[in-house]
């Protein structure tokens, strides 16, 4: 199958996601015909990455200075403190602002590096390599950067959208299938709040996409983005319409850290459970019909994950999670704003509730 080339385009900058097979071999050139030129290049590299991807990338890139800074993703070392230790090496060797960095690694990777090129000297070139399945479908394009605190989930960050996206789905193959589920929940999130025709898509192919077929695993990548793209197009800042990429995410991170970003439960399953709360909190307040909810249920029934929140968490959890969707950055008054979901395709944005009504949702779930 031949590479896939889309091309976003933002009030603050245009550039293309390449989606193909073995595409990081041919990084130079991508590089040369997109005009894309820098002296010097910090690569930050996810420790899980094989050293072979590192290598064919590195003798990819003409530069005069190329500098490797490995990252071990995980939720807790999402912080201040890793970008930190970004900026130190890019001031130890005096980067300018017309030189690059290169993430090349998941979703955690690419918020921690985009974050540190956007506020090193008020911002230096970005090119994202994203190397697991929900950072090709998510996180490497729409330019939302950001770190985590106490006090939550990427509450630090900024808009930084990249010069360059490379998605190479070889890339994939080395992925734990836990790793290949988590990216297919953000898939899953842009059907159901875009595309009918695709979330029917993924009830009759998910399991080819599941084992990474061409060109199922192409197409579904592109149909994600296409929809993503489209919406950060029309809201780049994430003033309106762009909030809709946040179904299921209120609960999602809400759960990560109420588990302290365990093990037990990575972001991409909270952002399932996530989707399935959202879609029962839709139905018993009578916005989402039982059976477009019952198809929602039986497609994450596939998947074949814990889907019960008594799996997770007790019912003394119950006032952390509260506190934490309380303090969610989408929530302007005292109540939490959650984005519902009107039918498979369309969901509803804004919708504001008493702390009391979720908790009483949450107390019936853990019951169950």
């Amino acid at each position: 199958m031949k590479k896939i080339i889309l091309n976003v385009k933002t009030k603050s900058k245009t550039y293309p996601i390449i989606i193909g097979k073995n595409i990081i071999t041919q990084t130079s050139n991508i590089l040369k015909s997109n005009k894309i030129n820098f002296e010097k290049s910090l690569i930050v590299v996810d420790t899980k990455v094989p050293k072979k991807q590192l290598n064919i990338l590195k003798k990819n890139i003409k530069a005069n200075l190329k500098i490797v800074h490995y990252f071990n993703s995980s939720e807790k070392n999402k912080n201040l403190k890793s970008v930190n230790l970004i900026l130190d090496k890019l001031f130890k060797f005096n980067f300018n602002r017309n030189d690059c960095i290169i993430c090349l690694g998941g979703g955690i990777v690419s918020d921690v590096s985009a974050f540190s090129a956007s506020i090193y000297k008020r911002g230096l070139k970005f090119i994202n390599i994203p190397t697991t399945l929900l950072a090709q479908v998510d996180s490497s394009l729409g330019g939302k950067s950001g770190v985590n605190n106490k006090y939550g989930k990427n509450l630090i960050g900024s808009f930084m959208q990249p010069d360059l996206v490379i998605s190479d789905v070889n890339m994939l193959s080395s992925l734990p299938k836990r790793e290949i589920i988590c990216g297919y929940g953000e898939i899953l999130k842009h059907s159901i709040i875009s595309d009918r025709k695709i979330f029917n898509y993924l009830n009759k192919n998910y399991l080819r996409i599941l084992k990474l077929k061409s060109p199922f695993i192409e197409k579904t990548i592109a149909d994600s983005c296409k929809i993503k793209r489209s919406i950060v197009q029309k809201d780049e800042k994430e003033k309106n319409l762009r909030k809709i990429l946040n179904l299921g995410h209120t609960f999602a991170h809400a759960y990560e850290a109420t588990l302290s970003y365990s093990k037990k439960l990575n972001h991409g399953e909270a952002v399932i459970l996530g989707l399935l709360s959202s879609a029962k909190f839709s139905m018993e307040n009578n916005i989402l019909n039982k059976k477009d909810y019952k198809q929602i249920f039986n497609h994450i029934s596939l998947l074949k994950l814990p889907m019960n929140l008594n799996y997770y968490f007790k019912k003394k959890d119950i006032n952390s999670i509260i506190k934490y969707m309380l303090s969610d950055k989408k929530n302007n008054s005292s109540k939490i704003n959650l984005i519902l979901i009107k039918k498979i395709g369309k969901v509803i944005l804004d919708l504001k509730f008493d702390h009391s009504k979720i908790k009483k949702f949450l107390v019936k779930e853990l019951v169950n």
